[in-house]
């Protein structure tokens, strides 16, 4: 169909013609087209028909002050009208930029206790903050005199971005089929997922200890001296909101401090207050040599990520000047002076509201509602979760671990289900597992209309068990 007879047809089927939607099936959008949301407020989106929707993923985990925020909208306009735009190339700079990154290092350091955690450096999505880790990990060993040492572990299930080397870094299938990845000196060990993967009669603590002890076997059989860096997200998101326990990152930096491996710390999602903590790190007590953040930082109301690095990692990038000339590395809207002043808006909101607070406080009431309406489904294998990041994973039946065989999968079902109820819920691309991450404006109130829907959804598509 040409462009110019789609002047009579609807939005949705014009959709169809005009898009490639990301992460998105081509022949389900095809076949069963868009959905159209033109509106939202507080913890709900609303699509073109006026149907209203409870978002407890928080649009992709990252709407974390919630929707209708005017007062966002206030700051980007006078930060347009101000100046509108100027690159960070060359020295340039703008005073809301340094001003985000000044808070972001204090919240770091008053938060999270990583004093050592120094500059910062602004992209704009969480994959093209783990493609400049990617870059900063082979510019820093280079500058050092290790050409070999470059290879990257990541995880096994982890969730990275989709960009070439960030999509090399995630280690889920789905984001490698047909696009030539991982790069070559990108490695996964094993996910450390204790009720799936765990052995009959095996501690949490002894896990951890068998999941360490298999990345330091990687590191041993690769050679330490090429091994240059750790990628973890603190929780796993996308992989299945997967919380490691047993002692497993104490055990882990302990490895990579052994083997003078860099950590880097994925705070795509962890980070802003996800957690019922304000990082990931403050989660764990982390000690990452770089931190990489997006999503919350701006609550998703302008597209901004940040890449934070210790004062040691930034020295050898400082000493390696005369050698190799500029820092030759950055984007076009680096340091967007509209993302910096949404970004202080946001984070004055989640300070003044208490925000991580209330993660804190409403999550474990939202775990323990899914335990008492779902837990004892036959069909619900685990209910897991930290502040208000938690997810449901399905099994075919008691004491199984494997799937159950549905074709669309379970978990996309249930989805479906409670979406035709009026809620969102994420079906993740690794396990069968249900994702809840609503805004951390959430109420108690909130919870029980969510898992009041979402028992109905389970329900619809396994039958009351």
């Amino acid at each position: 169909m040409s462009l110019d007879q789609t002047q009579n047809i609807s939005l949705e089927e014009l959709d169809k013609q005009v898009l490639l939607h990301p992460v998105t099936s081509i022949a389900e959008h095809q076949e069963a087209g868009p959905v159209i949301y033109g509106r939202s407020g507080g913890v709900k989106v609303y699509d073109r028909q006026g149907n209203g929707y409870i978002d407890a993923a928080a649009a992709l985990w990252c709407v974390n002050i919630g929707y209708g925020r005017t007062k966002l909208a206030e700051v980007a306009a006078e930060e347009m009208a101000r100046i509108g735009f100027f690159h960070s190339f060359g020295a340039a700079s703008n005073e809301p930029q340094i001003r985000l990154a000044e808070k972001l290092l204090s919240l770091l350091h008053e938060h999270a206790d990583c004093h050592h955690i120094g500059k910062v450096f602004f992209g704009l999505s969480g994959s093209d903050g783990n493609d400049t880790q990617f870059k900063l990990v082979r510019y820093y060993n280079n500058l050092l005199g290790r050409p070999e040492k470059k290879k990257i572990i990541s995880r096994i299930g982890a969730y990275h971005g989709v960009t070439n080397a960030a999509g090399s870094l995630t280690g889920i299938p789905l984001y490698h089929k047909a696009f030539d990845l991982p790069f070559e000196g990108v490695l996964h060990t094993d996910c450390p997922h204790y009720w799936r993967e765990g052995q009959d009669g095996e501690s949490e603590e002894a896990f951890a200890d068998r999941m360490v002890a298999s990345l330091e076997a990687m590191i041993e059989r690769e050679g330490p001296e090429t091994v240059a860096a750790f990628i973890a997200e603190p929780v796993m998101g996308t992989g299945g909101v997967i919380i490691p326990g047993g002692g497993y990152y104490d055990k882990v930096q302990a490895i990579l401090k052994k083997h003078d491996i860099l950590f880097i710390a994925d705070e795509v999602i962890c980070g802003f207050g996800r957690l019922g903590t304000w990082f990931g790190a403050s989660y764990f007590g982390l000690r990452p040599d770089m931190m990489t953040f997006a999503k919350g930082l701006t609550s998703a109301y302008f597209p901004m990520s940040a890449v934070a690095i210790s004062d040691e990692v930034w020295q050898v990038l400082a000493d390696g000047t005369p050698e190799v000339g500029m820092f030759a590395h950055g984007f076009t809207y680096s340091g967007h002076p509209v993302g910096g002043a949404v970004g202080l808006a946001n984070l004055e909101i989640m300070e003044s509201e208490n925000l991580v607070a209330n993660a804190a406080e409403v999550g474990p009431y939202f775990k323990q509602c899914l335990v008492e309406r779902v837990g004892d489904h036959p069909n619900v294998g685990d209910i897991r979760g930290a502040g208000l990041m938690l997810g449901v994973e399905y099994a075919a039946e008691p004491g199984s671990k494997a799937a159950p065989d549905m074709t669309p999968p379970a978990h996309r079902r249930v989805s479906a289900a409670s979406q035709e109820r009026g809620l969102l819920t994420r079906a993740l691309p690794f396990l069968p597992v249900n994702a809840f991450s609503p805004p951390l404006t959430f109420t108690r109130a909130d919870v029980d209309e969510t898992v009041g829907i979402f028992g109905e959804a389970v329900e619809s598509v396994f039958g009351k068990g």
